[in-house]
């Protein structure tokens, strides 16, 4: 699957990478490894919203390892 960041998390770990995945994994799944992974960035990845598809999902989504997903980090304005 496709894994895009956004925002400081982009700037951080890059803007994309390719998530190695032969079988369906839910959002919750997803947010494990990749927090095994990149263990300095664990509480951004938790926090982030995701997308599969360009559709928000929810902890409990299902992932197809041909989905693209993105993580998009909280952003405050001002």
């Amino acid at each position: 699957m496709k894994i895009l960041f956004f925002a400081q998390l982009g700037e951080q770990l890059g803007k994309s990478l390719e998530f190695p995945s032969s079988s369906t994994i839910t959002v919750s799944q997803l947010r494990e490894k990749l927090s095994e992974q990149y263990p300095l960035h664990q509480e951004q990845i938790q926090a982030c919203m995701v997308a599969i598809n360009q559709s928000y999902a929810t902890n409990n989504t299902r992932i197809k390892p041909d989905d693209t997903v993105a993580l998009i980090p909280p952003v405050s304005g001002g």
